[in-house]
């Protein structure tokens, strides 16, 4: 028996990535639910050789979904999130709003995978920017080898920031 997946914010560029690697990785899904904002609705996104038409988040039922992407931005999970959770699916929170919550474990799998044992206070997970989780991964193994003290880094964040404006420009 596979899982129950939403992704929230699906029709939007890291929504849509999400979908592609679920597919891509053949995730063990029975159902995957694009959901969106109203603007959305109808509006259709790759799921391998699928097609999904995005419904709208606020109308969604989520009792029996046993995992909730997020990818919507912090306004969204702020008013969804917990709702989602308190229905008994995992959130996994791709926003900023929930990173330096204390009850909410900030995950990168390779580097503190131990920690999502604490995800059960709130049946929410976050993960850091896309920039922090590549770091932590390189410098992981260079902190259990000489424990670093300190790290100055510079990003020059890519267009994809934007969303889908910003890529379509």
């Amino acid at each position: 028996m596979g899982y129950k997946v939403v992704v929230v914010g699906a029709t939007g560029s890291v929504g849509r990535e999400m979908l592609n690697i679920l597919a891509e990785r053949e995730f063990p899904a029975d159902d995957v639910v694009a959901l969106a904002s109203r603007r959305s609705l109808g509006k259709e996104v790759s799921y391998g050789d699928n097609t999904l038409k995005a419904q709208v988040l606020e109308h969604f039922d989520f009792k029996g979904i046993d995992i909730a992407l997020f990818s919507a931005g912090s306004s969204v999970s702020k008013q969804w999130a917990l709702k989602v959770a308190a229905q008994g699916a995992v959130v996994i929170d791709n926003s900023s709003f929930f990173r330096m919550h204390p009850d909410v474990p900030l995950i990168v799998p390779e580097v503190n995978g131990e920690a999502l044992a604490g995800y059960t206070k709130k049946n929410i997970i976050a993960n850091p920017n896309c920039s922090t989780v590549q770091l932590v991964v390189a410098l992981k193994p260079l902190h259990d080898r000489a424990r670093i003290k300190r790290v100055v880094v510079s990003t020059y964040q890519s267009v994809s920031g934007a969303g889908n404006g910003g890529i379509e420009e």
